[in-house]
């Protein structure tokens, strides 16, 4: 696993990625789907917040979004909202470099 500065970690090759196809990444013990559309790469949460299935990255895209393939609940690529504009997927920032992929994630730790 490559780090770059502020915490970004190298995924994959671009060339790794098709297009309006998922894939699933395990970064510092969080669920990422990531997707290319159009030229452009999204990150996002690969669990559903609905009924917290990890299957996000199986979803269809359609219109800059992708939907669950579980219950359909959709969600919007860029921000990660539901169509209704409340709180959805958590997004994340992404780097391309050199071809490859990096991607900046936030472990979840529990404050007990």
């Amino acid at each position: 696993m490559i780090i770059e500065s502020d915490g970004f970690v190298e995924v994959c090759s671009i060339n790794e990625l098709k297009e309006k196809q998922g894939k699933r990444f395990l970064l510092n013990d969080v669920e990422v789907a990531v997707f290319k559309v159009e030229g452009n790469i999204y990150a996002v949460s690969n669990i559903c917040p609905h009924q917290h299935t990890a299957l996000i990255f199986e979803g269809i895209i359609e219109e800059g979004c992708v939907i669950c393939p579980v219950h359909g609940w959709t969600f919007h690529l860029q921000t990660g909202r539901k169509q209704s504009g409340s709180k959805g997927l958590e997004t994340y920032p992404v780097i391309v470099k050199d071809g490859k992929l990096f991607v900046r994630v936030f472990k979840k730790e529990l404050n007990w």
